[in-house]
Formats: structure tokens, sequence, C-alpha cells
């Protein structure tokens, strides 16, 4: 059995469920996994990595440097024989991953939806040409190093490692991370939501977005998306943009409200679960992906929906 080392993100105490869903992807591969932990808190978390078969814990650093950490990493890949490396798709896991496939003289690959074996090593598929096809993709470099989509795979029913073995980070620190600080409204990313609710232009002026952020609000666990459209007139910050120059999301749900489905915003949202178009356009191309769609008037059919949600809520 070939193994993949997945670099675990942690707070709270648990490993984040992003990584958790790294995880997942590898194990569905039949590899073993081994997971990589770093900073504060990182042994105790250890046990929450469902799925991994043992646990490395890197010591040595305080403050977070992506280069340190990614060459550390990469002595664990080589020290344990591992034929892949899987990093969620998230700020970390995106700095870290091409880091790592630099040292190993590998081609990373980005935002992954399938992680297969192929013989002793490993392949992952990705969307391609903006979504339009899906790549299958391998390395003849030995090791396979690749970042997984946000919301796609599950992550494994199980125990975690019983314990975590520590690695000495040696690198020295070329830059660091002085610091972070949570977002002061709290609000959810579009990235790690299960479900998003977008607008667009079809809203007709800024204020109407309080139709979304109501139905978001509705389900609980949702996040407010928005066109390219409507951050270009400054009704939504950037942070909430999806689209090809915005964020790539996959949800269990996406609601696209008043969004026509131009092609580059289609490229960040086609592989959610389930698609919900509401757009007063019959053919407007959000209906060619969408798995539900409502023809009508946005401001009758949103806060309708909302109402419905919040009864079948108050049923649960």
């Amino acid at each position: 059995m070939s193994k993949v080392i997945v670099y675990c993100e942690h707070t709270g105490g648990n490993v984040r469920r992003a990584s958790l869903e790294a995880i997942g992807a590898a194990a569905s591969a039949g590899a073993e996994v081994v997971a990589v932990l770093w900073g504060e808190g990182a042994s105790g978390a250890a046990a929450s990595a469902a799925g991994a078969a043992k646990a490395v814990c890197l010591t040595g650093d305080a403050t977070f440097s992506p280069d340190a950490v990614a060459a550390a990493v990469t002595e664990v890949i080589q020290s344990e024989g591992a034929k892949g490396f899987l990093a969620a798709a998230t700020y970390r896991g995106k700095d870290l991953c091409p880091r790592i496939a630099a040292h190993l003289d590998v081609s990373p690959f980005a935002d992954c939806i399938e992680f297969m074996a192929a013989g002793e090593s490993f392949q992952v598929k990705r969307p391609w040409l903006a979504g339009k096809a899906l790549a299958t993709l391998g390395t003849t470099g030995g090791v396979l190093c690749a970042t997984t989509r946000l919301n796609v795979f599950e992550p494994v029913d199980g125990p975690g490692p019983s314990d975590c073995s520590e690695h000495a980070i040696s690198a020295s620190a070329k830059a660091t991370v002085t610091s972070t600080e949570a977002k002061a409204d709290a609000k959810l990313d579009v990235n790690e939501a299960s479900v998003v609710v977008s607008g667009g232009r079809g809203l007709q002026e800024a204020a109407n977005f309080k139709i979304v952020e109501d139905l978001a609000a509705a389900f609980g666990n949702a996040a407010v998306g928005a066109s390219r459209a409507v951050v270009d007139l400054d009704w939504r910050p950037h942070g909430e943009q999806v689209g090809q120059t915005g964020k790539t999301v996959a949800p269990q749900l996406y609601v696209a409200v008043g969004i026509s489905g131009a092609i580059q915003h289609l490229a960040g949202m086609r592989t959610s679960g389930v698609i919900v178009a509401i757009n007063k356009d019959a053919e407007a191309p959000i209906f060619k992906v969408a798995d539900y769609g409502i023809v009508g008037d946005a401001f009758e059919i949103v806060p309708a929906l909302t109402e419905a949600v919040k009864a079948v809520k108050a049923q649960s």
C-alpha cells in the first residue's frame, strides 16, 4: 500500500474539516495516510485526524514559516517513502504545496476533485479550460503533489492516530507569518460553506442583497456569494466573488439568484452538488448547468423560499 502525506491544519484542538476531506481523498485511493501537523496543540489535535494511520508533529518553530515547514514536510515525505502529498486548497495549503513540489522537483496540481491510484503512484482529476473539461494528470517524478477542492471529498469515519511522533524543523526560515487576524464579521467563507447563496446584477441594486442574506441566514450553514458584475459595481466585497477571477466553490447546494451564468461564473461553481437557479430570463445560460431552475421574479420567489426553509428548520 502506497503512502500519502496529508498536511493537516487544526483549530480549537481538532483537525479542520478541509484537511479531513484531504485525508478522505487519499483514503479513497486506498492509500496509507500519514498526517503531518504543525503548531501549538498539534499533538492533541492529531487524534482527530480520522483516517490517518499515523501522525507526525513538526516541532522547533513557534512562528509559522512556509519555507521552513515545506522543507520539513518534504523530509517527512522522503523518510516515509511516500508516493503522494495532499493538502486542502486553503490559503495555507495553496502556499505549501508548490513549495514542497519544488523541493521534490515535480509539478503541483491545484484544486483537484478526484484522487486515484495508478500502479504504485497516483493520479488526479481537475477541471481544465475554465471547467469545460476534466483533465486526468499524473507525474513521472515519483511523488504526486496536489491540493484538494473543498467540499468535494468525504471525511473518513473512524478513529485517528493514537499518538504523534515528532520531526524537528531544521531549515532556517526565510519568511515568517508574524500574525493572523480573524475577520471582524466572522462570516462563513464561500470556500468552506456547505450551502452558498449567490446574487447577481439581476438584484438591481446593493440594498436588494438583503433577500440573499436572509435566505443564507435561514439555512444557517450558508455563505453569501456574488457574481463578478456586482463586485465590480462595489455592491459586495471581492471575498464573496465566485468565478474564474474569484473563488472556486463546490458546496452541497448552490443557489444562484439573478445571475445570468457567464462562463467565468460557471467555472467557479459548476462542480457544486446541487445547483438551483432563479432568474426571470428563461434563456439565461445558468439554467444549462442548474439541477433545478425557477423562472420568475426573484423578489417574490426568494422571500417565499426563505420562509419555506425556516419552516422546515423549525420542524427539525
